[in-house]
């Protein structure tokens, strides 16, 4: 799996064939852009490193921002001004850029510092990036779970360098220049430096060591003048105004070919912590090539815990590639909180909670348990420490930041974990910061005023009641469950009485996006749309059947266009995040074919191989897992421990669970096209025993062995998906809701 990683997946504009069907009459509003990069990184790690061009918004690549439309470009080729460090994935515009600790390779004079070099030769793998600049100069990259390994092959000079910028971060566009604010660094040896910068908050102290010749000599640098004899700088109190680039180089001969080492350490709780970092990671790997073993070592293992069997080449490697999106954040950073001073379980770039709720987060806790429960851990300790449970966190704390995108999604998450009943949580303690997290910004203005704006949060937090009330029962509060519950049942607040959303402002998307999202209660929500004909009616006006295809949106998009794309109240086609789950709707209506046929469309036509397959922001590794659950024929329902069945897109597929090994098996399969009728499941077979519904409790999910789809052309018309009633307390359906003593018995 590991070799049919391509991590240029996404780095480009949207570049896919032109779609047809219904996919052709998807509207595309937001940047068709994946926003992902090829750089060095480790599975869930602190550290990243790749070639810095300054572009948006990982620093990687020649685009400008972009909110609307095919982004501007920046740049007319792939440049750089050096090898930056810690970078977001597939993000949009969540103004903290990160591209810390600049390294620089130089044969000119520090005053050359910043000079654009086009790269050339590019490579990229998990764990490794690699690219030559104008100067001839070969840099080779790869990381561990707190350090990074610069290797650079030079040609001959008298005076090569290797300089450190430690003022330098953020990107080339308007507002993105990160200054830092206080900032202390030394050298302590010829070939040992260390930093200790505060970049927006942020605290980054850094180690970096030398394994080169013993001609080569480390100084430290201001405003590009080397300090002669100094060997330690320290500045107090920076402004925009004040600043003038500092940090450190090392420098010395080299003949043709010669390579020098550069590793760096890192820690949020300075320079000490940082070199012990370095040298712990460096016991398990001591120069490049090991160390990019290793890691390759580390990927390979985290890879394999899905297996699949035949498909193309190019499938293999999209799927592949999404795998490894995937595992790209949150960053996991044990012990090294900056904010509070004991040490324990620390995340940051939790940065869009809106996008991996619905489908990464699922993903993690089926395929690493354990890592779902540190990420548990973590995620109460900040909202221990500041009050809220995030709804985006990134490297400096806030965790009230992003708001308006949504309230309270995290309960969906321990819901899916506490169902699992995996240990590692006191979900006593989670279950009183859950609570009160329901009763802070937009959640207290439920509580006090019935409802709150924009009317979506009302939903968030009906949802959210009903993860909170699930957990509640499992500690044996059922009383405090019971209140849960009757405010469970408020989503219907946000419904008029034409049974449409009412209307209010909405955070990227209109009412359509928002109105069809896989609520808790849908067979309420049936209901109160006028039923089924009246509701799959409004679903097939929604993802487009039978209208006439659409015209994308071109760069800066005018005004009168957006507002008649707008207007369509239509299906996006997974460019933007709130229509991730609506597909999986008609699992609800007793019409799976219809799921099918759109989930069919997007996985073929929305997605393929190159910088340009992505439709758009890949967020955090967001999108990227929808096409893995898409493939395996599944789809993840966020807080109700449930996961929706249509075929998938591969014969045969091995999982690692949380349990044991999972064997998908097919008949009836034939390699999906999009020129081909949609296959559908007709039969299902779980452990040898036939079901007779498209869908499964997480827990049957990690305790079987083998889950057989039998593949035709009449979909199975079973027992719909189980909906939770706002008009009982208790299991409003004990039949699909079993006891181990009954059909999930492993």
């Amino acid at each position: 799996m590991i070799d049919d990683v391509d991590p240029f997946i996404g780095t480009a504009a949207t570049d896919l064939p032109p779609r047809d069907g219904v996919a052709a009459t998807w509207w595309w509003p937001k940047p068709q852009v994946g926003n992902t990069h090829p750089g060095a990184t480790h599975p869930f790690g602190m550290v990243s490193a790749l070639a810095h061009s300054g572009a948006y918004p990982t620093g990687y690549g020649i685009h400008d921002i972009s909110t609307e439309g095919r982004p501007r470009a920046l740049f007319d080729q792939p440049t750089a001004t050096g090898l930056t460090h810690f970078h977001q994935s597939g993000t949009g515009a969540i103004r903290k850029y990160y591209g810390y600790q600049r390294v620089t390779p130089m044969l000119g004079p520090l005053d050359d510092l910043g000079t654009r070099f086009a790269l050339r030769h590019e490579r990229a793998e998990p764990g490794y990036y690699a690219v030559t600049l104008d100067s001839g100069i070969r840099c080779e990259l790869t990381v561990g779970p707190r350090s990074a390994v610069h290797r650079y092959t030079f040609p001959a000079c008298d005076d090569a360098r290797i300089v450190v910028d430690a003022s330098f971060g953020g990107l080339d566009i308007a507002h993105g220049r990160t200054v830092p604010t206080s900032a202390r660094l030394a050298v302590d040896t010829p070939h040992d430096a260390w930093t200790d910068v505060v970049m927006e908050g942020v605290p980054l102290a850094c180690h970096v060591s030398l394994d080169g010749p013993p001609t080569w000599r480390a100084a430290l640098w201001y405003d590009r003048r080397l300090m002669q004899g100094g060997s330690r700088l320290e500045f107090s109190s920076i402004r925009h105004t004040t600043l003038r680039p500092f940090g450190l180089v090392f420098r010395g001969p080299t003949s043709a070919g010669q390579t020098i080492e550069v590793h760096l350490g890192f820690s949020l709780r300075g320079p000490e912590r940082a070199a012990a970092n370095l040298a712990a990671d460096r016991e398990r790997a001591w120069d490049f090539d090991q160390r990019r073993r290793a890691t390759r070592n580390v990927w390979k293992d985290e890879l394999s815990a899905i297996r699949v069997d035949g498909g193309s080449e190019e499938r293999r490697t999209v799927f592949a590639t999404a795998l490894y999106h995937s595992m790209l954040k949150p960053s996991f950073a044990a012990d090294e909180s900056p904010f509070w001073p004991q040490d324990g379980p620390f995340v940051f770039d939790v940065s869009t909670m809106w996008d991996i709720y619905k489908t990464q987060l699922p993903l993690l806790t089926l395929l690493a348990p354990e890592r779902a429960v540190e990420l548990a851990n973590a995620l109460l300790s900040v909202c221990e420490m500041e009050g809220n449970l995030p709804i985006g966190y990134r490297m400096a704390r806030g965790a009230d930041r992003f708001s308006r995108q949504a309230s309270s999604l995290a309960h969906l998450f321990f819901a899916d974990l506490a169902e699992l009943d995996v240990g590692g949580i006191d979900w006593e303690w989670a279950l009183v910061l859950l609570q009160q997290d329901l009763r802070r910004g937009h959640g207290e203005e439920l509580l006090e005023r019935g409802t709150t704006e924009p009317i979506t949060h009302v939903l968030d937090l009906a949802q959210a009641h009903h993860a909170t009330a699930r957990i509640a029962r499992r500690v044996g509060d059922d009383r405090l469950a019971d209140q849960l519950d009757v405010r469970a049942g408020w989503w219907r607040r946000a419904f008029g009485d034409d049974g449409r959303l009412r209307d209010s402002t909405f955070y990227e998307g209109g009412k359509a996006n928002y109105a069809h999202r896989l609520l808790h209660d849908m067979a309420g929500r049936i209901a109160v749309g006028g039923g089924d004909a009246v509701m799959l009616a409004e679903l097939d006006r929604f993802f487009g059947f039978d209208a006439e295809p659409v015209k994308q949106l071109g760069v800066d998009p005018p005004a009168d266009e957006l507002a008649a794309g707008y207007a369509l109240e239509r299906f996006e086609g997974l460019n933007n995040e709130p229509d991730m789950e609506a597909p999986w709707a008609y699992h609800h209506l007793g019409r799976p074919d219809r799921t099918d046929e759109l989930v069919h469309a997007i996985r073929e036509q929305m997605f393929g191989p190159g910088p340009g397959g992505l439709p758009g922001n890949d967020d955090s590794g967001g999108l990227s897992s929808w096409y893995v659950w898409a493939s395996l024929g599944m789809f993840p329902v966020a807080g109700q421990s449930l996961v929706l069945l249509g075929p998938p897109a591969f014969e045969r597929i091995e999982m690692r669970t949380a349990t044991r090994a999972l064997r998908i098996e097919t008949t009836g399969f034939s390699e999906p096209d999009r020129d081909r009728p949609t296959p559908h499941v007709c039969a299902v077979e779980l452990d040898g025993r036939p079901l007779d519904r498209l869908w499964l409790h997480t827990r049957e999910l990690v305790r079987a062995e083998r889950l057989v789809l039998h593949l035709g052309d009449r979909p199975l018309a079973g027992r719909r998906p189980p909906s939770w009633t706002s008009t009982a307390v208790r299991d409003p359906n004990p039949s699909d809701h079993p006891h181990p003593s009954e059909e999930t018995q492993p």
